[in-house]
């Protein structure tokens, strides 16, 4: 059985789907709480709305603490890889070796799979996360720690917001 639970973010309402072998995706916030619903169940629309078991619950719990600027780690956030690729699992192991508050780039994660030009490759992988947040493909970064490549809702203006709520960057706008 496929569940899903909507839940408050300081960035708005975000999504998460489980199963029996663990989180199978997660959802930044949309326009609006029905926008979310509805691109979730796209995804995933045998999925009935559930209370989240405690351990669903636990990662909604971390995931609005580090929505709300507290370091939290979701490393060990059970995730169902299976409908994953390989290369796609291995990038977002990387990835979710990236702390809150650091950042690294799409060569990094290249070089660290051992091709250091396949770093849009590894955009390409990170642009298909199903994972967002857990997966923290937002503290991925362009050449030179510029903002590109972030596909959910708000594009980069979005990835900016999450890496200054981490204070991975500052906001020179404020």
């Amino acid at each position: 059985m496929t569940s899903f639970a909507l839940f408050d973010t300081p960035i708005g309402v975000c999504g998460i789907v489980w199963g029996a072998e663990g989180i199978l995706a997660t959802r930044l916030p949309e326009e609006s709480v029905q926008a979310t619903r509805t691109r979730l169940l796209r995804s995933y629309p045998n999925a009935s709305e559930a209370a989240p078991p405690q351990v669903i619950a636990s990662v909604i719990e971390e995931v609005g603490a580090l929505l709300r600027g507290e370091p939290r780690d979701l490393a060990t956030a059970p995730l169902d890889m299976r409908s994953v690729t390989d290369f796609n699992r291995r990038v977002y192991e990387l990835a979710r070796r990236v702390l809150p508050g650091r950042t690294a780039t799409y060569g990094t994660i290249a070089t660290q799979l051992g091709d250091a030009t396949q770093a849009r490759v590894v955009g390409q992988a990170l642009g298909k996360n199903p994972f967002p947040i857990i997966v923290p493909c937002h503290r991925i970064l362009g050449t030179n720690g510029r903002l590109v490549g972030f596909s959910a809702n708000g594009g980069v203006e979005t990835k900016r917001r999450m890496l200054v709520i981490e204070g991975a960057i500052t906001d020179l706008f404020m």
